[in-house]
Parts: structure tokens; sequence; C-alpha cells
């Protein structure tokens, strides 16, 4: 009988990643043919392209807060160090786009890695600052660098597209979320529990929040690529301190602990921001009220610790059977 329920369970699963294969192939095919045949004009594409950009850098820096429980604010730095470097790539050394993503994800990673080894040691309001510094650093040194044109900034070739973003952000999601559900993930989700009784079953702390961290950068620096190459232009201005509690306050809209809240959140703050673009006098006050509004009906988030397959009736049944 057991064999029998597991047996079940599997087909659920296995017919719910059918269903998603065939949503992802028809978003992409729907959103390719708008483009090509214009139904989709440049406002409308650039508001996809901020989508995209903004759900990977919500999703990537979910694993470091809501499943790892590191409060870091320090996640323009990835996302700046990524633009840059791919930009340097491009349009210093001629090199082809592709290169320059990984370039950027790999510079983003080591960074993550020097990063978190000595400041992963601290908790709370200490990180929070750490990572706060790093940010505010990585800002300041390429506002006085000459090579990358300091406080003018990079003129960027237009080399993002469609299909690009489509890809990054389904293979992020995709490695975040298999990631979140192994072993590995358990052990994530038992230091943001109760960091002294998972070091006490054998889960080494500093591994695991360097890991967190480093992969969390990995993706930033990607979203710092596809951000350069969208954009035309990059300055150091646009890494502020506030680009990172923007995307925090992605995360936290949507729900700690919730991969699917982190990529409504992404999709429905980018959208309101762009509809409140015909408002620029007012526009933050109206973006801030709706934040408040938002955290006092649902201050758990739009998700909550809960993932849209939770609301699934036959995601919901199949669980069920494999408990028995």
């Amino acid at each position: 009988m057991a064999q029998k329920n597991k047996a079940g369970t599997k087909k659920q699963g296995k017919r719910l990643n059918v269903w998603l294969i065939l949503a992802l192939i028809l978003l992409y095919g729907l959103v390719q043919a708008g483009i090509m045949t214009g139904i989709i004009g440049g406002f409308y594409e650039n508001v996809l392209m901020n989508i995209g950009i903004y759900i990977i850098l919500t999703v990537s820096l979910h694993l470091i807060i809501g499943i790892t429980g590191q409060f870091s604010i320090g996640h323009a730095g990835f996302l700046a160090i990524g633009a840059y470097v791919s930009a340097i790539v491009t349009m210093k050394l001629d090199g082809p786009f592709y290169l320059a993503v990984i370039a950027a994800g790999l510079a983003a990673i080591l960074a993550g890695i020097l990063v978190g080894l000595p400041t992963l040691r601290l908790k709370g309001d200490y990180l929070a600052i750490a990572t706060l510094g790093f940010g505010e650093i990585v800002r300041i040194v390429l506002l006085n660098i000459p090579y990358v044109g300091g406080a003018s900034g990079m003129r960027v070739s237009h080399m993002t597209n469609w299909t690009i973003l489509f890809v990054a952000v389904v293979a992020t999601v995709w490695v975040i979320y298999n990631l979140t559900t192994s072993a590995h993930g358990r052990a994530l989700l038992a230091i943001r529990e109760d960091e002294v009784a998972a070091e006490s079953m054998g889960v080494h702390l500093t591994y695991y929040k360097v890991l967190a961290f480093a992969i969390g950068a990995f993706f930033a620096g990607i979203a710092g690529a596809l951000y350069a190459h969208n954009f035309y232009q990059i300055n150091p201005g646009n890494f502020g301190f506030l680009k990172s509690f923007e995307i925090l306050v992605f995360v936290v809209l949507g729900g700690l602990g919730s991969l699917s809240g982190a990529v409504l959140s992404a999709t429905f703050l980018s959208i309101v921001n762009t509809l409140l673009q015909s408002f620029p006098d007012i526009r933050m006050i109206l973006y801030s009220l709706v934040l408040i509004l938002v955290m006092l009906y649902r201050p758990q988030g739009l998700m909550g610790n809960k993932e849209i397959t939770d609301l699934w009736p036959f995601t919901r049944r199949a669980r069920e059977v494999g408990e028995r």
C-alpha cells in the first residue's frame, strides 16, 4: 500500500512538471510572437525586462534571507559588480555577451565568498551593517576608477533580449528551488530556525552560510549583466543602498521563505512602479502607500511561507496520499 501511495505521489509530481513546462513554453512563445509582430512595443518589452531582472534579484536574495535567515542588505554591491564586469568584457575587451554574463556571475560569486567568510560569523543587525558597508564600498570604489568612467559611468550596448532574460529567470528559479528542496536546503532552513540546534546536529554553519551567500551573489551578478546591457548606461549612482533596500522590500513583501512569493512580489511591484511613472511628483509617495497598505492587511507577505503549488487541489491530494 505504501509503495502504491509513493507511486501515486511521483505520478502527480511528474504531471505537475509537465504542466509547468508546457506553461513556460506557452509563455515564452506568446511573448516572443508579440515582440516579433510589434504587438508588444518597446515600452512594454522594457517593462518585461525590468520584471525579469527583479525576479532574479529577489529570488537570489530570498535564498540568503528567506531560506538561510541571514539579514543582508548589500545585494546592490553584487549587482554592481556583475554590471561593471560584464560591461568591461563587452565594451573594453570586445568579448561576446555570453562570456560577459559568465564573467559577471563568477566575479560576483568570488566577491560573495570573500565577503561571506569574515562577515557571516556575525548575526542580525551586525551582519546587516557589515553587508551594507560592503555595498557602499563597491559603489565608492567604482566612483573613483576612471577606467570605468567614474561618476559619469559607462555606455553599454543593448544586448539583453527576451530569450536570454527568459532563460536566465527560469534557470535562477529552477536552481534555487532544487537547492532549497535538497538536503543542503534543509541544512539552510535548520540554520534559519536555530543555529545552535543546527550545529549540534552536525550542520557546518560557516560552510552553508557562505554557500547561500555565494549562490545568491552569483545570480545577482547575472542580473547585473542583464541590467547593464538593457539600459545602455550604468553609473555608480544606480547601485546605492536604496537599491539594496528595494530588493529587500520585494523579498519581505513576497513572504519570507516563499519562492513563489518572491516571484509574485517582484512582478507586482515592478508593474506598480511602472504604472506610477505617470505621476513623477508623487510616485514615491504612492509607491510607499501601496507597501504600507499591503503590510497592514497582509503582514506575512503575499504568500507567507507557502508556495503557490500548495494552493492547487491535486497537489494537496498528492501530499496527503504520500503522508498516509
